[in-house]
């Protein structure tokens, strides 16, 4: 199927591993070209810049940080100077923490400078990356914006609250501007994965967390990256003229 990606011009914000090395390496594949952001793994970057090259695809790696709105607008700026438009962002970059949840104190114990950077990085990092994206999408007439939420938004997560109500803030916001921006030929759409096998996470979950999330899932086991982003791609894709302001779960049926 051909989902009318080819020559489009996506951001994927935190690209270089996980959920979004995946979702841009699928989006080359369906000829898109592809912006990059990262905060720190800048060799990551530019290899997933090289696998899309090799193919004969487009890509740049820029640097972003999700509580620093000047380097989100650049991002958009880069994009704009190679291409000359802006079709899709993906909102994809993460801000965890110092700690693990498993390793947080109890709530009442939670100190605001560990509670404000989560809350405000993974929810204002979102609204810039969108105020970024948005002049280019309504100059096209044409646009979509898949928000990158958690299971954890809704499911909850002992010692994830900051994150958790990050991630649910994503949601009236998706909610909102469906609404607001529909008019204007813009979709936005949350994908919601559950517990996600990247890099990251397969090395830090203790073994008990893992095999708890496995028997929790009713294909018992715990999705790879590549089996989230096909959701992510679709509602991203010209393809889809219907959905918009939905949440959707890409989580191997774990609710």
């Amino acid at each position: 199927m051909d989902l009318g990606l080819s020559g489009r011009v996506v951001i994927v914000t935190g690209g270089s591993q996980g959920i979004g090395r995946a979702a841009a390496l699928q989006f080359a594949d369906e000829g898109a070209r592809v912006v990059i952001t990262y905060h720190r793994e800048r060799e990551r970057a530019d290899g997933v810049v090289a696998e899309i090259e090799a193919k004969g695809g487009e890509a740049l790696a820029r640097p972003m940080a999700l509580a620093d709105a000047e380097s989100i607008h650049a991002v958009a700026t880069a994009a704009l100077e190679r291409w000359d438009r802006i079709d899709v962002l993906v909102s994809n970059a993460v801000q965890w923490g110092n700690r693990t949840p498993w390793t947080m104190p109890d709530f009442e114990a939670l100190a605001v400078e560990e509670w404000l950077p989560v809350l405000r990085s993974n929810l204002e990092g979102a609204y810039h990356a969108t105020q970024a994206v948005l002049p280019a999408m309504r100059r096209a007439g044409w646009g979509r914006i898949v928000n990158v939420s958690s299971g954890i938004a809704v499911d909850g997560l002992p010692g994830a609250g900051p994150y958790a109500a990050a991630k649910g803030g994503l949601h009236g916001l998706t909610r909102t501007l469906a609404r607001e921006l529909g008019p204007a030929g813009i979709l936005v759409n949350v994908v919601m994965p559950g517990f996600t096998l990247t890099e990251r996470n397969a090395g830090r979950i203790p073994d008990e967390r893992r095999r708890q999330v496995e028997q929790a899932s009713p294909i018992r086991r715990i999705l790879p990256p590549e089996e989230v982003v096909p959701s992510i791609v679709f509602l991203c894709s010209a393809v889809n003229t219907a959905v918009t302001g939905e949440i959707l779960r890409a989580s191997g049926g774990i609710t």
